[in-house]
């Protein structure tokens, strides 16, 4: 059985003992999806935290930066959002380059270790975290003023995606805040969306963007559609089923024949780039599947989308 050491690192350039840095104005936002529920937070005035500042090894274990200050633990879920690890983390980048923070390391699950990062590192207790092994996303940082350090780790079960938040710092900072991130322009990973296809069974293709009552993909090319083109002419035994979706304006039968379109216009793409039309399926529900409340502008940008449903059966 393999070894779980921890290997401590000098991290040059980062102040966090609450009795050596002056107090930081500096705001942290944190763009999660749409329905992000916080479940639990945490506060050690004055705590210790082992920040993992690379990726496991059987020589050295998990290479980390034994830091001091006031020790924040957040998680937060996201239920039935239908989207992958990586596109929930490519947004909480870019939010954190834009606040000034620096990356320190990121990796994916077999990147990371696998089983020994996961469990070479700091992880709340489920039900507030859960992480599958085979697919979790981590993310160290640290402010450009060098007071603040934190993590993130972000994994999934099923339709329910887990995002947990480590931040080390001087007393009396800027609390975390949450900002929306609208699910349609986050960003797509082409093998996040085929390893949630093949895991979950679906997968919502999140850069389709429909305005409302329409159908148009419109001009360019289309990152998830691209990928389940390349997945299927790789597994030509595969099939999938799109299935679009709408929000609550106008009456059923409208949404179900405007949902249908939608889907049949992610098929025409993708059979339009030499996949066998015996491959690939379209149908739609109209509004009878949101993910989101219609009663928001927010909501109803969500609700607007198409889904890839894989069903084949071996």
């Amino acid at each position: 059985m393999t070894s779980i050491t921890r290997k401590r690192a000098k991290f040059s350039g980062l102040c966090v003992a609450a009795s050596l840095c002056a107090s930081s104005s500096m705001a942290l936002d944190l763009a999660l999806p749409l329905g992000a529920r916080e479940t639990v937070s945490r506060v050690t005035p004055a705590g210790s935290y082992d920040l993992p500042i690379g990726a496991w090894t059987e020589a050295a274990g998990v290479p980390v930066a034994s830091l001091e200050g006031e020790v924040r633990r957040k998680a937060w879920r996201i239920s039935g959002a239908g989207i992958t690890t990586g596109q929930v983390l490519g947004p909480l980048r870019e939010q954190l380059m834009s606040d000034g923070f620096d990356i320190i390391f990121e990796c994916s699950a077999r990147s990371c270790g696998g089983f020994d990062f996961r469990f070479g590192t700091d992880v709340l207790r489920a039900p507030n975290m859960y992480v599958d092994l085979s697919d979790y996303r981590f993310l160290s940082a640290k402010s450009a003023d060098a007071t603040q350090a934190l993590s993130l780790l972000i994994s999934r079960d099923g339709d329910t995606v887990f995002v947990q938040l480590v931040a080390v710092g001087p007393p009396g900072r800027a609390d975390v805040s949450v900002i929306a991130a609208p699910a349609l322009s986050i960003p797509v990973d082409a093998s996040d969306i085929v390893a949630q296809l093949e895991t979950a069974g679906h997968v919502v293709l999140a850069d389709l963007d429909f305005a409302s009552g329409s159908a148009s993909l419109g001009d360019g090319p289309v990152q998830s559609l691209d990928a389940m083109v390349a997945y299927l002419l790789a597994n030509p035994t595969r099939q999938i089923t799109f299935v679009g979706h709408t929000d609550a304006t106008g009456s059923l039968a409208a949404n179900v024949a405007l949902s249908r379109r939608r889907a049949e216009a992610a098929q025409a793409y993708i059979v339009s780039r030499g996949v066998p039309a015996g491959q690939v399926a379209a149908d739609g529900v109209g509004f009878l599947a949101p993910r989101a409340t219609n009663l928001t502008a927010e909501g109803r940008e969500a609700n607007r989308r198409v889904e890839a449903v894989l069903i084949s059966v071996e």
